[in-house]
């Protein structure tokens, strides 16, 4: 990395995905500041975080896309505009419903940039031992976000406002497009291929009718007539996406890698790895400040040995998965963090933040041993199926996401429904819904536990078609 431009090509994407996953978790633990300022429902609070996910993930692959057809620096450089101006934006928001619009806004502009990153670290470093340490640094900063994400917006919405979650990406997006400019160079994909646009509307459709149900659901009732025809519009949507996707001459996602068991395990274990994670995240924020009664800071705080946890076992990750082999090695994470989420259940009104470290520490640890789940998957792709791959695993993460906060929410709300019904208070009421959540959440995650058992075993007995892949874990 002797070249001086290079270097400053790293930290402008650095800083730039350090931006975009810090607004998946900075939000969590400031959600109850927010809740009482702007007296939302729960339906506000999910929404909140979920408009970010939703035209994050939907929009993703589009995004990749776009990068290649106009260029990759010129997106990236778009995308960050927009994701600085729509956090401008959330911080001015004075009502809930202008604040869930610069959410879904911020998603679109990371859903332009993300895609951009590790195409530009591909472009920049060419040697491939310089682009393996570029693309560790890369992660290494992902990690740093999911570890500053709780401790920032525990400190700003506590000692500052809630609105500096929000304010806090506009220098950094000032920084970062001043780096960008003068260090990245254009550079775009050769082959020109169609935008598939009718695959883009009918994906956006089925995700945003999904959401608008989950969500929803709660309050109308999940027999009234608008959320019925939310469920019945997200399946007609979700059935022409694949129709769509099946005869497209470029389509947005390339079905034909479901085909191999081995890549639609591991994508199944993805996402279940996902739902228990963002999902248990955003409700246990929740939990700690309003029903522990932390403050957001000593709640921020909370979640950082976690996140630091993770981040070390992923950095181990690969030397243990050589030793012990993938399967067992992410097996045994998806198992760990599984059976830690649903421990969290044994807690309750009285716990403290040693009570909850144990828990923690197991979640952060499996979480980080399941990182070799995507590159032993993308090692088996042919290397022309390797850049799909990587773009439907992010996507199918973030989708993930989403679904563990609007489906765990789904299971809180009506088991807390239940239970003030026959008369608990709504501090128990929560308690009671939070514990069968997690349970919930812990058993999907074992269950992932299993299928990437499967697909990892299958995948190791094959042979390696592609070894130099760039993977977005």
């Amino acid at each position: 990395m002797n070249d001086r431009r290079n270097i400053w090509a790293l930290v402008a994407v650095a800083l730039a995905t350090f931006m975009t996953y810090l607004d998946n978790n900075i939000i969590n633990v400031a959600i109850p500041v927010i809740e009482r300022d702007l007296h939302l429902t729960t339906s506000g609070m999910e929404w909140i975080v979920s408009s970010y996910i939703l035209t994050f993930a939907g929009l993703m692959l589009v995004g990749g896309r776009l990068a290649d057809l106009f260029g990759r620096r010129r997106l990236f450089l778009i995308g960050l505009g927009v994701f600085t101006l729509a956090s401008l934006a959330a911080g001015l928001s004075g009502d809930v419903g202008t604040l869930i619009a610069s959410r879904a806004v911020q998603g679109v502009g990371a859903a332009l940039l993300t895609p951009t990153t590790l195409a530009i670290i591909s472009a920049t470093f060419t040697d491939k031992r310089e682009r393996n340490v570029a693309v560790g640094i890369w992660g290494a900063v992902g990690a740093l976000a999911l570890a500053a994400g709780p401790l920032l917006g525990g400190l700003l919405s506590e000692h500052v406002a809630w609105e500096w979650i929000f304010f806090i990406n506009v220098p950094l997006g000032l920084i970062t497009a001043g780096i960008a400019v003068w260090a990245i160079d254009e550079s775009r994909d050769p082959v020109t291929r169609k935008l598939d646009l009718s695959g883009l509307l009918s994906s956006t459709i089925a995700l945003s009718a999904l959401t608008y149900a989950l969500i929803e659901g709660i309050s109308r009732g999940w027999t009234s007539t608008p959320i019925v025809a939310a469920f019945l519009v997200a399946a007609a949507a979700g059935a022409a996406f694949v129709s769509i996707e099946r005869t497209a001459t470029d389509p947005m996602v390339d079905l034909a890698p479901f085909r191999d068991r081995v890549f639609t395990g591991a994508i199944v274990s993805l996402m279940l790895w996902a739902f228990g994670l963002f999902g248990i995240y955003f409700f246990t924020s929740l939990y700690l400040q309003g029903v522990l009664g932390f403050s957001p800071t000593r709640a921020g705080v909370t979640f950082v040995p976690m996140a630091l946890f993770m981040a070390v076992a992923a950095a181990s990750s690969e030397g243990v998965a050589r030793r012990f082999g993938a399967h067992r090695s992410v097996t045994f994470g998806m198992a760990l963090m599984g059976t830690a989420i649903a421990s969290l259940a044994l807690l309750g009104a009285d716990a403290g933040a040693m009570d909850l470290m144990p828990s923690f520490v197991a979640i952060g640890i499996g979480g980080g041993l399941t990182i070799p789940l995507t590159a032993t998957v993308l090692g088996v792709m042919p290397a022309d199926q390797a850049g799909v791959a990587s773009g439907v695993f992010n996507t199918s993460r973030e989708l993930a996401g989403l679904l563990g906060i609007t489906i765990i929410g789904v299971i809180l709300s009506s088991r807390e429904d239940s239970l003030i019904a026959s008369g608990h208070t709504p501090v128990d009421a929560y308690l009671g819904g939070y514990r069968f959540g997690l349970v919930i959440a812990g058993l999907l995650v074992v269950a992932g536990a299993v299928a990437a058992w499967a697909a990892l075993r299958k995948a190791e007995d094959e042979p390696l078609l592609n070894e130099d892949v760039l993977i977005s874990v």
